[in-house]
């Protein structure tokens, strides 16, 4: 069985590193001699296999692929990630272009995951402008691309488990149609309340499973973001209960995104992602790391635009935000005050971008040589990254800040052509990315075809139509209010409804 190693403190240096063509940046590792990776507390950036998963902030235990699943949040709050990235086939491009998107999901599963753990035919079961194209992922049970990730996520879930997550909008809803009448599995969902769409809140709250449970919290995202955190934290509590991620934290999500990048690929070349928490773009930085010859991979934020901030300044921390203005800042970048906006894309209205955590360690690990010290590391929430490092993620990445004005001008501009094309705003804020980046960068000289992920399915608006009429259920909402975002709280919901769950299990009560 392979494991997953989480000690990424020092590694050898990228020069003792065997390169073969097809790895990212010449690096990777013989691939006739698949055992000459680093071990125990070495982290070893590209090679071939699945042997192990370091996390950002360090740590000793080796966990399967299924414990890492399972785990998902590091004891010490750090992020696991694979401690090698596979390198493709010789002929992947040949022998994959023409397949299915599951055929194609079980070869790059594959790549990561022992058939000692799931063998191939099991990982089979788990399924799930002319330059300018939409991926539309919205086509799972719940409209959000995140139903590709937690629909396979749901059914690696097994055993006795608590599930906790938090939500800004599309991981609830897509997590409880994945894990709802599980046996032997609760999840608890926390949301900010009056903070996520009509539609998703509904989504969630009118789930009548029993295992499923909401938690509206006062708040903001990342407010129940680091509540969540806290609970995996929380050792006595995290073993009593034994809790289980299905944020983007979970490896196993960011892993199953990856596929949907070499589907792109095959249909066009570079792939531009709305996104907040990071998670969907970083699937495909994997991809790109494993050698698909992707361009840069485009980022579009909204107002709460920590991302594209870094990417111009190279610093990673909260800031002041201002009321918005009809355009975006010149600079792009915003100021005033810390604290989440709410914008017309809230699945994106997120401050601290949990996922960038994983980036960093690769810019550490490649900007210092082989190792990984404290030059990328996190402070209270923000880092500012030496200039070799910024260069490094300059040389993956591009990143946008799209305004509210602007998505709503994308949405009627593209409502009113012909053909009409209905798009919702977090598609919205990608599409207007696409044409900052066409108009400052040389991506149209290239001739390059962005592929956008489109996150919702929107509705359209008529003087006829009626959205708390004609959209939402009508049923009763099953919702649990907390005051604060405060984690005894929570705790203490949790406590209390897995306890009244055990009771009604052990009389037979339904």
């Amino acid at each position: 069985m392979r494991s997953w190693h989480t000690k990424p403190t020092k590694a050898n240096s990228l020069r003792e590193i065997p390169a073969i063509p097809v790895s990212f940046g010449g690096l990777g590792v013989d691939r006739a001699n698949p055992d000459s990776r680093v071990q125990k507390q070495t982290a070893n950036l590209d090679h071939q296999g699945p042997d192990s998963t370091p996390r950002p902030r360090g740590g000793s235990e080796r966990l399967s692929f299924e414990d890492t699943v399972l785990t998902g949040l590091a004891p010490n709050g750090g992020l696991y990630i694979p401690e090698s990235i596979p390198s493709l086939p010789s002929n992947w491009q040949e022998k994959w272009k023409s397949l299915s998107f599951v055929d194609l999901a079980v070869e790059v599963l594959s790549l990561y995951i022992s058939e000692d753990e799931i063998p191939r035919d099991d990982l089979r079961k788990l399924k799930l402008n002319e330059k300018l194209f939409v991926l539309e992922l919205f086509h799972g049970p719940t409209f959000a691309f995140k139903d590709v990730a937690l629909q396979l996520l749901g059914n690696l879930t097994e055993g006795k488990l608590t599930v906790v997550g938090a939500t800004s909008g599309d991981t609830g809803s897509a997590a409880i149609y994945g894990l709802r009448n599980k046996e032997n599995i609760s999840i608890f969902i926390l949301h900010p309340k009056g903070r996520i769409s009509p539609i998703q809140q509904a989504q969630m709250t009118t789930i009548t499973d029993a295992n499923v449970h909401n938690i509206a919290v006062k708040g903001t995202f990342d407010d129940c973001q680091d509540v969540v955190k806290a609970l995996f934290g929380d050792k006595e509590f995290n073993e009593k209960h034994r809790l289980g991620a299905v944020n983007s934290i979970n490896w196993a999500r960011i892993l199953a995104q990856t596929v949907y990048y070499f589907l792109s690929y095959f249909r066009r070349e570079s792939i531009l992602v709305p996104t907040g928490n990071f998670g969907d773009v970083l699937a495909g930085y994997y991809a790109k790391r494993m050698g698909l010859p992707t361009d840069k991979l485009i980022i579009a934020t909204n107002s709460n635009d920590i991302l594209a901030r870094f990417w111009k300044t190279g610093k990673y921390e909260r800031v002041e935000l201002e009321a918005e203005t009809a355009a975006a800042p010149a600079s792009g970048i915003s100021d005033g005050k810390d604290a989440v906006k709410e914008t017309l894309s809230p699945a994106m209205d997120i401050l601290v971008s949990s996922n960038f955590e994983r980036l960093l360690w690769y810019l550490a690990y490649e900007a210092e040589g082989g190792t990984v010290d404290d030059a990328c590391a996190m402070s209270n929430g923000r880092v500012e990254v030496p200039r070799k490092a910024l260069e490094l993620a300059k040389r993956d990445f591009i990143a946008e800040r799209v305004s509210d004005d602007q998505t709503l001008s994308t949405i009627r501009r593209l409502y009113e052509s012909e053909p009409s094309y209905i798009v919702d705003p977090h598609t919205a804020v990608g599409l207007t990315a696409a044409q900052i980046t066409a108009s400052e960068s040389e991506y149209v000289a290239q001739e390059i075809r962005p592929v956008l992920r489109s996150c919702c399915q929107s509705l359209r608006s008529s003087a006829a139509f009626d959205f708390d009429r004609d959209v939402l259920p009508r049923k009763t909402q099953r919702v649990i209010d907390v005051e604060s975002a405060d984690v005894d709280l929570v705790k203490s919901v949790i406590e209390s409804t897995v306890d009244m769950e055990q009771t009604k299990s052990s009389t037979g009560c339904v």
